[in-house]
């Protein structure tokens, strides 16, 4: 692959914040996928050269925070995930990269001014001292879990939903990221099937994947540090900023 000299390091760069996302910040990681589409020729191929990238940077976050995985978790939304990775793929030779670009903005966007709704509620119930929260709706994890599938197979997008689901759990941030980390190693090596079978997963991207592990393998160690710096308030804060501000990015590009 031929890029000049400014998109190297914009892929060096990316690739480093895809180890930060893995290891600390999870919210980071609509940000390197919006960095690699506007450096690769589409958002399709972007996302056939992160997923390998992305289960590199599994690889390390399970390895370190797997003692903090909640499994509860995991099952109420993994098999809503696999479901939309399946509607992702039946999607992805229907749509262009414009419109996958424009959805999954759409879609971060709309989930996470949900959230922040949600917030705003509860701070209105606490300063009135009610301190029971009302029971999340049914749908709402089945809801987040197939559009993360979705996002995740048509753009690698499924970081802010995640965010949102986890925060909305109220996960200790360790909790939080070992969970995070078990949730997307799996949901990546299931979408590898659909990936090939769509050619943005071949030999020469892999060829470039391997230039780049390096970048992914530091900034996971950069993330490590981070996450033991930050406290869980700014962890969440920051974490929701980045994943709308992504979100907002990919539907006003």
């Amino acid at each position: 692959m031929t890029l000049d000299a400014w998109q190297w390091v914009a892929v060096f760069s990316a690739a480093l914040l895809v180890g930060v996302s893995k290891t600390g910040i999870t919210g980071m990681g609509i940000l390197f996928v919006a960095i690699f589409a506007s450096v690769l020729p589409g958002t399709k191929q972007a996302s056939g050269i992160v997923l390998p990238l992305l289960i590199a940077g599994d690889a390390i976050a399970v390895i370190a925070y797997r003692r903090h995985m909640r499994w509860m978790y995991f099952r109420k939304l993994f098999p809503w995930a696999a479901l939309g990775v399946f509607c992702g793929w039946l999607a992805m030779g229907r749509i262009d990269d414009t419109q996958a670009r424009v959805l999954t903005g759409a879609i971060v966007v709309a989930l996470t001014v949900m959230h922040v709704w949600r917030r705003w509620r509860a701070s209105r119930r606490a300063a009135a001292g009610v301190t029971e929260e009302p029971a999340l709706p049914f749908w709402f994890a089945p809801m987040i879990g197939v559009l993360a599938g979705f996002t995740t197979l048509i753009a690698n997008a499924a970081g802010p939903l995640a965010v949102i689901y986890f925060l909305t759990m109220r996960l200790p941030k360790m909790e939080f990221v070992g969970t995070s980390a078990i949730f997307f190693m799996i949901l990546n090596w299931f979408k590898v099937p659909f990936m090939v079978s769509l050619g943005l997963i071949n030999f020469d991207s892999l060829k470039f994947n391997a230039m780049l592990i390096p970048a992914v393998l530091a900034g996971a160690a950069l993330g490590w540090w981070i996450l033991g710096k930050i406290n869980q308030k700014v962890f969440e804060n920051i974490a929701l900023a980045l994943g709308a501000l992504a979100g907002l990015n990919l539907l006003l590009r």
